[in-house]
């Protein structure tokens, strides 16, 4: 029967601690952990070699870990600043480039910021270089076997909440959203921690985009601090901060959903994500 999966967003302290120092080593430690999946960060820059990728990539196929690859910060779909466009669709094609080296299948994005732009003509600004994107990895190949991911985000700044991301995965059948439920808890002021509230999101993906969509979302999941203005910090299941995972994945196991769950705990990713996964087949267990 498939399942959910569970993994860490880069390499966690952990890793380190162990002795291991390579993103290479990732994909087996992990499996040794009971996880498999790994969302390699490129959210600095896409500096990583090619053969690198590829050994990441051949070590995960060995592990039976499945990847993804979360895109430069850098990227602002929303910029009136043509450089600044011109690199972001740049940023765009390398992340995906590096996806196709990996064999990764989703690569998650930030949309930007509206800055002194009215918020709604900043996302029709974003929805317009978007498609400029779409179009451009479409010819080059790139988006075979890949999905790009807009994530929610967590500051009342920023573009990316769970209706504009779901406008942005309406545009084409390789855009599927990455849910931060963190960001989605911080950003509206402590929801998302109820069943209730969590299946009010999958049901809003179903509406939209289909039940086969909303089964296979990619997740992000870590507590997060905030204030007024949204997202603070990244904190670990020890701490007291929300949102709870236990709902969450409540919710998940009851429907029969099988989404990539990416821990983003700070340091702790991965030992959050073996909770979250314990928790999981515990309930699958009981069914």
């Amino acid at each position: 029967m498939k399942q959910a999966g569970f993994g860490s967003a880069g390499n966690p302290d952990s890793f380190y601690a162990a002795g291991f120092k390579a993103s290479v080593e990732m994909p087996a430690w992990l499996r040794a952990q009971g996880l498999d999946a790994y969302e390699y960060q490129c959210s600095r820059g896409v500096t990583i070699r090619e053969g690198t990728a590829r050994a990441i990539g051949d070590a995960a196929r060995t592990h039976g870990v499945r990847l993804s690859i979360h895109a430069p910060y850098f990227i602002n779909l929303a910029t009136e600043d043509e450089t600044i466009a011109g690199n972001t669709k740049r940023h765009f094609l390398k992340s995906l480039g590096v996806a196709r080296w990996m064999g990764a299948d989703r690569v998650v994005f930030h949309i930007g910021g509206p800055g002194k732009q009215p918020r709604s003509r900043a996302v029709e600004r974003a929805k317009r270089l978007f498609a400029a994107v779409l179009d451009e990895a479409t010819g080059a190949g790139l988006l075979e076997g890949v999905f790009l991911a807009p994530e929610t985000m967590g500051k009342q700044n920023q573009l990316g909440n769970l209706e504009e991301v779901l406008e942005f995965c309406a545009l084409s059948k390789r855009v599927i959203p990455t849910f931060d439920f963190g960001h989605l808890h911080a950003v509206t002021g402590g929801r998302y921690t109820t069943r209730g509230e969590f299946a009010a999101a999958f049901d809003r993906v179903a509406e939209k985009l289909g039940e086969e969509v909303a089964a296979n979302i990619q997740i992000h999941f870590s507590r997060i601090e905030f204030t007024k203005a949204g997202e603070r910090r990244h904190w670990t299941f020890r701490d007291p901060y929300g949102p709870p995972h236990e709902p969450l994945l409540e919710v998940i196991a009851e429907r029969g959903y099988t989404p990539r769950i990416i821990c983003e705990s700070a340091g702790t990713q991965a030992e959050d994500a073996k909770a979250m996964r314990e928790y999981y087949l515990s309930l699958l267990g009981r069914r």
